[in-house]
């Protein structure tokens, strides 16, 4: 990146001088800098880097240079080095990767328009929308107020990102931009260089390594280490010195071994020694508690060939000259990583007995492996860059989706973040399509994956033709086929096990739009209840009931009716006291109680409910109606509905002592509920039994309650150590009050049962 010294800065073209609106947050009023600055800041030290672009687009990235000289015409860096010495060698770092013109002047103005007052129609103008496009996505939203600190910096990302799904100039232009920070980041305070290279570790490094970019990857690791760790990385960096020295003799042997072996069959192939960063040796060392001299693969050889069956012919060349280890071969050209890299990977038992592990590829795979998406424009004509730039598109397209879906920006982040640790395992559909998913990933992961309606309306799967629950982890070769049902729905037990970012977001926003529909659906029928009961209807859509839904609205603070109707069903306002209010503005409008409403609604069974102030509970009511756990109730049983403060309606017994705890506190919050005639599904309650000790008691348990009809979802046997009796919880399935009689009778006449009792709080 060092300039030549004797280049001459280059004065603006144009005669106004801009004055800055503020400062970066690197920027100090420093002194003029000293002559070896200008050569850094100076147009000549980019010219080199463009020799593969025309004479016209040279002058159109002179005019960016010009630009953006102008805008941050006296600011300086924290090292006191002209400001405009970073955009120039964050446009060499994009020059090194050929981006295209566009992206080059994106890259010298990037800072433009956050430091320097520079508004967005302004670049239109002069460079034209695709330029401003670039240069308003790398922009941070710094002049929007938020509450945090984290809140600000989570909506940043997120701008960031879907620029980036638009178009993925904007991330390399952003990495770029990253590392040249890190690398000038001594000068920095020690508070802030910390803050920065923790957010590169855990974001920009693995957008990094998402994109394939690996040389861009290992870097930004090993420069955040060394600013978050710096008396480790010194530690470790002066033992891998003393190791080279003692180690030398080996790497040289056996590179000497493996020339020898390619010319004696032929194969022309460049050897290349390499190390392991220092970062990987900290992380290995970490993870699997060794000490430095326990990590015997420091040293490894990457071998390049020219065409994909030499890949294959290196492979075996090597494994007639040094023995393999059993298990440590890996063959991600026919199986490439998600992010596009393809290499042959097997690790060999050197002559003095350490492991040497070998990468194998062709060029156009060690370019896509050095510099992942980025290499679409530096091997156009390439298969394995066009696959990169597919797999990348794949993962880019993944973001929009979960915006969609999460309005958020912390939760979108946390989405993100969970994708971008991928320690892969591959599947294969049916058709033998190959998916890539995260080390931990289940079926409901494997579902989402292929489309988000195959994941909602998931309900079993097949692993290697084999039915399997679908929380069962995934492994590298599984065959996974999803059974799917029209009607099914996601269901929330679903969060605690699935891994990928698509899957949580589609299936929390699912379930929000869930409750939020079913919430009010259940405040506008228990609103026109409360309503009836006064003997009135619901206002309409004309004019005047218009007009006293707009009074209402301002009375409860509601934007729209479907909010109100929201807050009533969710338990945060009162039905019977916003129907108070409603008849009361109804009255100023001259609309009078009707005889024949006020009967309806305390006598008649309608399609609303069967009597004043009531709900009719069937088993479908969803999220926004809530069996109380403390009772459990089933049909049968009398009930009532608390409505909870923003958990919707909660339904209990009547003897409920819970229940009756929360009437005395709050009676207002009470409303009758009714059980439908036909419910249409089992309800849970609980039992307890006490049990001999003895061979086959589960078993015989078990078949009493199959042989009444119902089901066990759940069983527990507390923590007691077993004795002669033992009292087990059962959790069973029921269709209503009299099934469960029947149940309790069957497992009475059970041998080693003793007592059956239904669990009340």
């Amino acid at each position: 990146m060092s300039p030549p010294s004797s280049a001459l800065h280059e004065a603006p073209a144009t005669a106004g001088k801009r004055a800055p609106a503020g400062l970066h947050a690197a920027h100090a009023p420093t002194p003029p800098a000293p002559p070896s600055d200008a050569a850094a800041a100076s147009f000549d030290a980019l010219t080199g880097k463009l020799d593969y672009m025309d004479a016209a687009d040279i002058r159109r990235v002179r005019d960016a240079y010009r630009f953006a000289d102008e805008a941050h015409l006296g600011q300086f860096r924290a090292s006191g080095e002209p400001y405009i010495t970073h955009p120039i060698a964050v446009a060499g770092l994009c020059a090194e990767w050929k981006l295209d013109v566009q992206a080059i002047m994106a890259a010298l103005m990037h800072d433009a328009m956050e430091d320097c007052g520079v508004t967005k129609p302004e670049l239109i103008e002069r460079f034209g929308a695709p330029t401003a496009d670039l240069v308003d996505g790398l922009t941070k939203l710094d002049k929007l107020r938020f509450s945090t600190r984290e809140e600000s910096q989570a909506e940043s990302f997120r701008k960031m990102l879907l620029a980036m799904a638009r178009d993925v100039r904007v991330i390399l232009i952003k990495l770029a931009d990253r590392l040249h920070n890190m690398r000038t980041m001594d000068a920095v305070e020690p508070a802030k260089r910390s803050r920065i290279a923790t957010e590169t570790q855990d974001i920009y490094a693995p957008i990094a390594h998402r994109l394939g970019l690996n040389q861009t990857y290992r870097e930004l690791q090993e420069l955040s280490f060394k600013h978050l760790h710096p008396w480790r990385q010194a530690a470790l960096s002066k033992a891998v010195l003393k190791a080279r020295g003692y180690r030398r003799d080996i790497v040289d042997r056996v590179q000497r071994d493996v020339e020898k072996a390619f010319a004696q069959a032929k194969l022309e192939a460049q050897v290349f020694g390499r190390e392991k960063t220092l970062f990987s040796i900290y992380r290995k060392m970490r993870e699997k508690h060794l000490t430095f001299a326990q990590v015997n693969d420091v040293f490894g050889f990457r071998i390049v060939v020219s065409t994909l069956p030499e890949c294959y012919l290196a492979l075996g060349v090597l494994h007639q000259l040094y023995k393999p280890m059993p298990g440590r071969f890996k063959d991600y050209i026919a199986i490439p990583k998600g992010n596009g890299y393809q290499s042959l990977h097997t690790t060999l038992v050197s002559p003095l007995g350490t492991a040497v592990e070998f990468q194998i590829r062709t060029e156009p795979m060690h370019a896509v492996a050095e510099k992942g998406i980025a290499a679409h424009w530096l091997y156009k004509t390439h298969g394995q860059a066009q696959e990169a730039q597919r797999v990348g598109a794949m993962w880019l397209q993944s973001l929009i989706d979960i915006q969609d879906e999460t309005r958020d920006a912390s939760e979108f982040l946390e989405h993100v973040k969970i994708d971008l640790f991928p320690d892969e395992v591959y599947v294969f559909t049916p058709r033998s399509k190959i998916l890539a998913l995260p080390r931990g990933a289940t079926p409901v992961d494997f579902a989402y994956a292929i489309h988000s309606d195959v994941g909602d309306h998931c309900v079993a799967a097949n692993v290697n033709g084999e039915p399997v629950a679908l929380r069962t982890v995934l492994r590298s070769g599984d065959v996974v086929e999803i059974i799917s049902a029209p009607n099914a729905r996601p269901n929330p037990a679903w969060l605690n096990f699935v891994c990928t970012g698509r899957a949580r977001s589609r299936i929390r926003h699912y379930l929000k739009n869930m409750e939020l529909e079913e919430s009010r659906d259940l405040g506008e029928k228990m609103l026109a209840q409360a309503l009836r009961a006064k003997g009135l209807e619901l206002p309409g859509d004309e004019p005047l009931e218009a007009q006293i839904w707009q009074q209402l609205l301002r009375w409860s603070g509601n934007r729209a009716r479907d909010d109100l109707f929201t807050d009533i069903g969710l338990g945060r306002k009162i039905a019977t006291i916003v129907a108070t209010r409603l008849a009361r503005l109804l009255a100023e409008h001259g609309v009078k109680p009707d005889a024949l409403t006020l009967t309806k609604g305390r006598f008649a069974v309608d399609d609303v409910a069967p009597a004043q102030g009531h709900v009719l509970i069937d088993g479908s009511e969803g999220a926004s109606v809530q069996l109380a756990p403390c009772c459990r109730p089933i049909p049968g049983d009398t009930i009532v509905g608390n409505l909870g403060r923003g958990e919707g309606l909660v339904v209990h017994t009547a003897e409920c002592s819970v229940g009756k705890r929360l009437l005395e506190r709050d009676s207002e919050r009470w409303m009758g509920v009714d059980w439908a005639e036909q419910p249409i599904r089992a309800f849970e309650t609980a039992v307890t039994l006490l049990v001999r000790n003895g061979k086959g008691v589960l078993a015989q348990v078990a078949s009493s309650v199959s042989h009444a009809e119902a089901d066990i979802t759940h069983i527990d046997m507390g923590n007691d150590p077993a004795a002669e009796t033992t009292e087990l919880t059962l959790l069973l399935s029921v269709r209503d009050r009299l099934h469960l009689a029947e149940v309790m009778r069957t497992l009475k006449r059970s041998a080693p049962v003793l007592r059956v009792a239904r669990v009340k709080p």
